[in-house]
């Protein structure tokens, strides 16, 4: 499985954050208020989406969701290209600026963003670069061993395809062997860089969210400073917001 989806839900069609911002645009469209706009180019089934999601609600911003089906292969055609010359989802486009590759986009918008009651980076150098440095393990040396075992232990069975347990024991083992290191660093903070929430937990998400769900939560709950910080920020309100769009998707999917 690509970085590009997650397993579950497809035949989107454009949400906006929540029942709520909705009601306040039509207020302020009413009023003759005009607000910032913000898309979010992607797929509900798109890790990298899901991220940009979460951090736009943690930033508590307005935003359109406008769906891009890859099983149609709509993230390459000319149009998406050019927005995204790799295909990658999302893009994000705040007023006509645009954006691809989701950490990238999640590091511009927290400092854009920021204030102070949302501050999910450092202003200090130093602090920062701490944060840069889980971001990076994050992309490296979490997603790709966790990636597996989601698609061996979701995907597949999804397609009514047996998992490959040889996948699954190679994929565990590198994933145990990060999360021991992720055990190390949370016994000396409460978060990964800092003793606050930062961009760094924001962007492991998704995949902790399709972990829990699978006979690969063993992994997390055998640790017990990553078990407790998994629970923490998988209960952050912006987070389940996110679960919120995705179930109401899959609700307008069925019908």
């Amino acid at each position: 499985m690509s970085r590009t989806e997650l397993p579950g839900f497809g035949n989107h069609k454009p949400v906006i954050a929540d029942e709520q911002m909705q009601s306040i645009r039509r207020e302020r469209t009413r009023q003759g208020v005009s607000m910032a706009v913000r898309k979010v180019y992607g797929s509900l089934d798109s890790p990298g989406t899901l991220k940009v999601m979460a951090c736009l609600l943690e930033h508590d911003l307005d935003f359109e969701f406008v769906p891009v089906d890859v099983a149609a292969g709509e993230h390459k055609k000319k149009s998406f290209l050019s927005m995204s010359p790799f295909g990658s989802l999302p893009v994000y486009d705040k007023e006509g600026f645009k954006l691809f590759e989701s950490r990238a986009i999640i590091r511009s918008m927290a400092h854009e963003e920021a204030k102070e009651e949302v501050e999910l980076i450092s202003w200090e150098p130093k602090k920062q670069a701490v944060v840069a440095n889980w971001v990076d393990v994050e992309d490296h040396q979490f997603e790709p061993p966790a990636l597996q075992l989601i698609n061996e232990l979701i995907v597949k069975p999804q397609k009514g395809l047996a998992p490959d347990t040889e996948v699954v024991a190679k994929a565990e083992t590198k994933l145990a062997a990060v999360l021991d290191i992720y055990e190390a660093q949370l016994i000396k903070l409460k978060f990964l860089a800092a003793d606050k929430y930062t961009i760094a937990d924001l962007i492991h998400l998704p995949n902790l969210q399709s972990l829990v769900e699978t006979p690969g939560r063993k992994l997390i709950e055998s640790r017990p400073h990553v078990n407790a910080w998994c629970n923490e920020i998988l209960a952050r309100p912006a987070w389940q917001k996110v679960l919120q769009m995705r179930v109401a998707e899959n609700t307008e999917a069925i019908k």
